[in-house]
């Protein structure tokens, strides 16, 4: 009679890092990157794992397809989303409830980019770029053949690659940076929050038509530093909180103890280059209970 092998606890606990981290990256979004953990979970429950010889790869494996799936499924709803999208932002400083595997790839940046990907070029790149997987086990996830997987990362990479990004700067100067304009913007000094932006930055705003948001991106320093100061004044909030998410310090805004928006950054040479508000109601879940850095 074979031997059987079920899912301990301890095994659940080293690999769901990982199950999540693939599920996130694939999907920007931490409810639907749970519900993928924890059907991976009872999957791997009801499994018998006798013959697994890698118990990572196959976990991360099952929650990618899974990921793969949805992410095919919600396309068209993201197609018909209302302005701009920006991934759900995931804690991951010491107020984290979950621990995660923190990298680039998980910055809000990076995923920003990766939207712009089709879903099998993203699977492919997340499991060969990050997770370090051999194309035949990503062409396994993907339905498709060894080279098609390849390709597949090579065109996603390539993609990334050409957005060009700026150099990012240190947590430091990031947090630095974010301070004085949150002071900036509390005061209304529109002359330094003009000097905290560069002359071509760019603003980006997330409402999901479900709060008020620029429908498009707003550009240059002097515009998104009115446009910082008006905010400040309709919203009148209670907190402004420097936090961390997805690996980088961010400003949570709050009034009646709600978080009203999230900003995430760029900054290059000592200046904002770029700033994604993430205002939609829906995704602001994960910030609520954040304290400060």
């Amino acid at each position: 009679m074979e031997a059987t092998r079920a899912l301990s606890d301890a095994d659940w606990r080293a690999h769901r890092p990982a199950v999540f981290g693939a599920a996130y990256r694939i999907l920007g979004s931490v409810a639907e990157a749970e519900d993928v953990t924890q059907d991976v979970w009872l999957r791997a429950a009801e499994a018998d794992l006798a013959q697994v010889r890698d118990l990572r790869a196959w976990l991360v494996t099952v929650a990618a397809r899974t990921s793969y799936n949805v992410l095919q499924s919600a396309r068209v709803r993201r197609e018909a989303y209302v302005g701009p999208w920006l991934p759900e932002p995931l804690p991951t400083g010491p107020d984290a409830a979950a621990q995660v595997l923190v990298d680039e790839s998980v910055g809000t940046a990076m995923l920003v980019l990766m939207e712009r990907l089709t879903p099998a070029e993203r699977v492919a790149f997340v499991l060969h770029d990050v997770f370090d997987f051999p194309f035949a086990r990503v062409a396994d996830v993907l339905g498709t053949t060894p080279a098609a997987a390849r390709k597949l990362a090579s065109r996603a990479r390539a993609r990334v690659r050409a957005d060009g990004r700026r150099p990012d700067a240190s947590r430091a100067e990031t947090e630095r940076v974010l301070r004085a304009f949150k002071a900036a913007a509390e005061a209304g000094d529109m002359a330094g929050l003009v000097a905290l932006l560069h002359p071509d930055a760019v603003y980006v705003g997330d409402g999901g038509g479900r709060a008020t948001a620029a429908r498009r991106p707003v550009r240059g320093a002097e515009t998104i530093a009115l446009l910082a100061v008006r905010s400040v004044r309709i919203a009148r909030p209670d907190a402004v909180r420097l936090v961390e998410v997805n690996g980088e310090p961010a400003l949570a805004t709050y009034r009646d103890g709600r978080p009203v928006w999230l900003d995430t950054v760029e900054v290059a040479d000592g200046r904002l280059t770029a700033i994604r508000r993430l205002a939609n109601p829906d995704k602001l879940g994960p910030v609520a209970a954040l304290g400060h850095i």
